[in-house]
């Protein structure tokens, strides 16, 4: 008999946070880029006592772009200037020993440095500091980041926002209502819980992407393939349990 954890649920809704809430920040203008991966691809990247999180037979790699604002510590004010500004990351999906699924980040970037060394201390997530922005124009939203240094990744990232909702999208869930992390950090894996309202999803179409960040995480041949998946959200608040040893 297999006496293994069910796999949690998939809900567009999360569940209470574990503990008390050490973070608060607001996403805004968020879009996700995906594709589908063969699991085994996946696998190599994801901490210990981690495995690939599947939908329809595949594993998923994303590219994820937003504005963060509002940054809150410990229920103080919000952050001024430094809790603003825009990140991209590449990410995976991830189910532990205990059928709790997550999110492993492949690579974070965001424009200002002390949050990079902040979170790569406080947290072991992989954040790299880059010249980056955000901008808008009608419906088409464009994203840049270029890390720090001569020839180092970069990406140009430009969607095109579409007038249908999505509403009971099981594969929409899946790679968006993400309630936790899965991190290796000083030797060991970590767990972190994020909490936050329902998505408001639309559907997008990815006008222009050029990139390097999907390579540096492993994924060479993704760039050039057409995504599986364009969504976009004009944001949640979202808040954050500290992280437990898994």
């Amino acid at each position: 008999m297999d006496d293994a954890p069910a796999v949690e649920a998939i809900t567009s809704t999360a569940p209470p946070l574990p503990g008390r809430r050490i973070l608060s920040q607001r996403w805004s203008d968020a879009t996700f880029v995906h594709w589908r991966v063969d699991p085994a691809e996946v696998a190599p990247h994801l901490p210990r006592g981690t495995r690939p999180d599947v939908f329809d037979g595949s594993a998923w790699v994303g590219i994820i772009a937003f504005q963060m604002a509002r940054t809150q510590i410990l229920g103080g004010p919000s952050i001024p200037w430094l809790g603003t500004f825009p990140e991209i990351n590449v990410r995976h999906y991830s189910v532990d020993d205990a059928g709790r699924r997550g999110v492993v980040f492949g690579s974070l970037e965001a424009s200002h440095l002390l949050p990079v060394l902040a979170a790569r201390t406080a947290f072991g997530l992989n954040y790299q500091w880059a010249r980056m922005s955000l901008g808008r124009r009608g419906d088409l939203v464009a994203y840049r980041s270029r890390r720090f240094g001569p020839g180092l990744p970069r990406t140009h990232l430009v969607a095109r926002v579409l007038d249908a909702p999505v509403q009971d999208d099981p594969l929409a869930d899946f790679l968006t209502a993400r309630w936790a992390f899965h991190e290796r950090h000083l030797g060991r894996t970590w767990y972190s819980r994020n909490s936050h309202e329902a998505w408001p999803l639309r559907r997008a179409e990815l006008v222009h992407l050029r990139d390097d960040l999907l390579a540096v995480a492993g994924f060479p041949h993704l760039a050039a393939r057409a995504p599986d998946s364009v969504l976009y959200s004009p944001g949640v608040d979202t808040v954050f349990s500290a992280p437990r040893r898994l």
